[in-house]
């Protein structure tokens, strides 16, 4: 395939290295390079099967405009944006667009996220109080991450509880380590997740591709992932 990169960044530049490890074509666009969407005209990005998309939460909206519109295939690894996923979810089917996000691309996060939605049923009701607990690098814009709010928003639907108090750190370059614990008088349960490096993400991120490449609408990378 031919992959357009937006982002170069350390997460991006990761993607361009294991897309082609895998045999693609690679063409990575920096910020200076796509100022404000500019450089995603529909020529451009017609000369591309699949656009994935480490930015920015600001930048990642005005390229989704964009590429969506000329019914692009796009893989969203930027997180901070949902508040405008029904927007862009509209977008997508509206153009016959491929639109694919997720919180995380790691495949041990989608199973974090299975773990803590079982363990959440399993506690209903069993007077347990939970925390969770994320730590990103300096760099990382968002607070809480997606990952944390979508680890969240599992648990209180399982477990039928009110929101979850999200602790958030930044600092040093850590990965990203996500903590759940439920505690209860008598005992504690930790569900913990630590990414030692970005190659999980950017693996996830390109196998996502190489899936929504055949494929048009909405997906959720939690809700489909095993299906690579």
């Amino acid at each position: 395939m031919r992959i357009l990169i937006l982002g170069h960044g350390k997460t991006g530049k990761l993607v361009a290295d294991v897309a082609h490890e895998r045999g693609h074509g690679v063409h990575v666009l920096d910020a200076k390079e796509n100022r404000d969407a500019a450089a995603l005209t529909a020529p451009f990005v017609a000369g591309f099967d699949v656009v994935i998309d480490f930015t920015t939460p600001d930048a990642v909206i005005q390229n989704m405009r964009a590429c969506l519109a000329t019914g692009a295939k796009m893989v969203i690894g930027t997180t901070g944006w949902y508040d405008k996923l029904s927007d862009m979810r509209g977008l997508a089917e509206r153009k016959g667009a491929g639109l694919m996000y997720g919180t995380n691309y790691s495949i041990g996060v989608q199973v974090m996220l299975e773990l803590a939605e079982k363990m959440g049923a399993a506690l209903k009701g069993a007077e347990y109080n939970y925390t969770i607990s994320e730590t990103h690098h300096a760099g990382k814009l968002d607070a809480p991450s997606g990952t944390a709010i979508t680890l969240g928003e599992i648990v209180e639907e399982a477990s039928d509880i009110e929101e979850i108090r999200i602790e958030s750190k930044r600092e040093g370059d850590v990965m990203g380590v996500h903590v759940l614990e439920a505690r209860s008088g008598s005992d504690r349960l930790v569900l913990t997740h630590e990414s030692f490096s970005r190659r999980g993400f950017a693996e996830g991120a390109v196998r996502a591709a190489e899936w929504l490449s055949t494929r048009s609408g909405c997906f959720d990378f939690h809700e489909v992932y095993t299906q690579f």
